[in-house]
């Protein structure tokens, strides 16, 4: 089982849903990802040249970290840029509060966010996920799986708690506010 989950995510070549690989191996959850544990453990236990990343409900092979240097000489790739204070800020305030509007944000962090979301946007690390439900019908932000994947988490439970908060760091209820306004599902 464990190669052919293998053979699925190479062939992929990017995130794969749990469920898409149990429909293929013909076999349940548990099964499937305990045999993509055991893979996991199996690169990391021999420090092969690749890497099994679990990204919340999706799995996808990728390069290992050590050997990121000798990959962006063969392909020529250039350092990815590193994100500004500015960037980390507005990321971490989509993170936390999640699904958010641009002015949350710039309420949030006091100052006009449009060109950073642009930012995000473009380098894919969030993504829109509907529009609210009120005049205007403002853009609803949230993190994708590449946001994920740069930060080494599997999934927003990973996050560390915001310091000062009493339900040690559920900022997500300003999130599930805008929910219950409704959303648009994602196109």
């Amino acid at each position: 089982m464990q190669t052919a989950a293998e053979s699925i995510l190479f062939a992929a070549g990017e995130p794969i849903h749990i469920d898409r690989i149990c429909l293929a191996l013909g076999t349940d959850r548990p099964r499937a990802e305990e045999a993509l544990r055991r893979l996991g453990d199996y690169y990391a236990f021999e420090r092969r040249g690749i890497r099994l990343v679990r990204m919340e409900d999706s799995y996808q092979l990728c390069s290992s970290p050590d050997y990121a240097e000798i990959i962006r000489r063969a392909f020529e790739i250039r350092k990815t840029a590193k994100l500004s204070q500015p960037a980390l800020e507005v990321l971490a305030v989509i993170a936390y509060y999640q699904p958010v509007t641009r002015a949350q944000v710039d309420q949030i962090r006091g100052v006009d966010s449009a060109y950073t979301v642009g930012l995000l946007l473009d380098r894919k690390m969030i993504e829109e996920c509907g529009r609210l439900q009120v005049p205007g019908r403002p853009r609803l932000y949230r993190t994708t799986q590449t946001f994920l994947r740069s930060f080494h988490i599997s999934s927003l439970e990973e996050l560390p708690p915001l310091p000062g908060l009493e339900d040690g760091g559920q900022l997500r209820a300003a999130g599930e506010e805008t929910e219950a306004a409704g959303k648009e599902e994602p196109q």
